[in-house]
């Protein structure tokens, strides 16, 4: 099973890599399952540009088309993102809202992180997220991010030691999504 750790900030400075990394390293995994961090800030999306609606998958723009085949090789998603202003940002809705089929019926779950952590944004993911038809674990992950655990650079000073109260809640909400994702050996026959 393949999942896919989509980073929903493209901010300079941004701590979701670091984040994403801690994440991937403290994941629950199972014989056969492969965690892959895709950047959005690598696809360069622009705001929406598709003159047809993504539900009707005739896409035309080769940052589009990049785009979907990447997210299609994915099982299932975990959406990292922090809290903008009490909702997710823009750049990883615009990022989303590009495609449509390629996140039905996936396994899902958000990990969410800020002052509080996240929790506004991850609110607001979820409704997106269900709206689309993806199947999103009960649990979702909320890192709360606090001044003094930032060093001079803005990153998080020592993240292990910082995170290390979340892993049994990490662990629950991965466990759900493999167990989500799994498909029944009946259906396979």
């Amino acid at each position: 099973m393949k999942i896919q750790l989509i980073i929903g900030s493209t901010r300079p400075g941004r701590v979701g890599p670091q984040i994403a990394d801690w994440l991937v390293a403290n994941l629950p995994t199972q014989k056969l399952t492969e965690y892959e961090i895709v950047d959005i800030t690598d696809y360069n999306l622009p705001l929406l540009d598709e003159p047809i609606h993504p539900a009707m998958n005739q896409y035309t723009k080769a940052h589009t088309k990049a785009w979907s085949q990447k997210i299609k090789e994915a099982d299932g998603y975990i959406f990292l993102t922090p809290e903008y202003n009490a909702s997710f940002p823009a750049a990883l809705k615009n990022a989303i809202d590009y495609l449509y089929h390629e996140w039905t019926d996936k396994p899902t779950m958000i990990a969410s992180y800020g002052v509080r952590g996240g929790q506004g944004a991850s609110t607001h993911l979820r409704d997106v997220v269900e709206l689309l038809k993806m199947r999103p674990t009960g649990l979702s992950p909320a890192f709360t991010i606090t001044r003094d655990m930032s060093g001079e650079d803005g990153k998080i000073k020592n993240i292990s030691e910082a995170f290390e109260p979340y892993l049994a809640m990490l662990k629950e909400a991965g466990d759900e999504l493999l167990s989500i994702g799994v498909v029944p050996e009946a259906v396979i026959a």
